[in-house]
């Protein structure tokens, strides 16, 4: 069998098997953790539990992603005009730390909209906004994390960032896909690389591309 082929089976068959099997294990173990985080969610100000969004998948295929919500929930224009870090709230502010705000996209990932490993998905409002190469991120499922992510996150440029995404589609692998699993759990316990800065989260994607033009 050769190297194509190979890869071809661990996308078709091997990855989404792998994928639902740790998505049941890691909801199980991961369930006093999320409970946890919902009731300090809850409890902070009473507000909504998860923050629910469309974003696209697998060849642009629009589905709602899970998150438990870590910013204010409220009208205000005040507040919806705030940036993300003064928009956060405490324990917010702890859950996206160590990326607790992820893991009710586990589910996600039962459903078959996204795998553990992948680009990360980002907004429709992007979609008009990619290149023909930018748009090779979604041939592929997106993922719970990403080479984007554990090469730096939100310190990448966009141009660093859509490049990663671009390179882990062409070089998709069992060995590739083990890799980023290993370094993102080492970059959830060091808590790097979420936001840019202390005081705000990375810009706007359109908004960059529009600057460039």
């Amino acid at each position: 069998m050769n190297r194509k082929n190979s890869k071809s089976i661990y996308i078709r068959i091997i990855k989404p098997v792998l994928d639902w099997i740790f998505a049941l294990i890691f909801l199980a173990g991961c369930s006093p953790l999320m409970i946890a985080a919902a009731v300090a969610i809850k409890r902070e100000d009473g507000g909504s539990i998860l923050f629910r969004q469309k974003r696209p998948g697998k060849d642009g295929k629009i589905f709602t992603i899970y998150k438990f919500r870590s910013m204010i929930e409220n009208n205000e224009p005040e507040v919806i005009t705030g940036n993300d870090m003064t928009r956060m709230t405490r324990t917010g502010r702890f859950i996206r730390r160590f990326s607790i705000d992820e893991l009710p996209q586990l589910f996600n990932v039962i459903k078959g909209e996204m795998s553990f490993v992948g680009p990360r998905p980002l907004l429709v409002d992007y979609l008009p906004y990619y290149d023909e190469n930018q748009a090779r991120r979604h041939d592929v499922k997106p993922g719970l994390t990403g080479l984007a992510q554990v090469s730096g996150r939100n310190e990448l440029s966009w141009d660093d960032r859509l490049n990663k995404d671009i390179e882990y589609v062409g070089e998709m692998c069992f060995i590739l896909d083990a890799k980023i699993v290993i370094m993102t759990i080492i970059k959830i316990l060091s808590g790097s690389g979420v936001n840019r800065n202390e005081y705000e989260t990375m810009v706007r994607f359109d908004d960059y591309a529009r600057e460039k033009k």
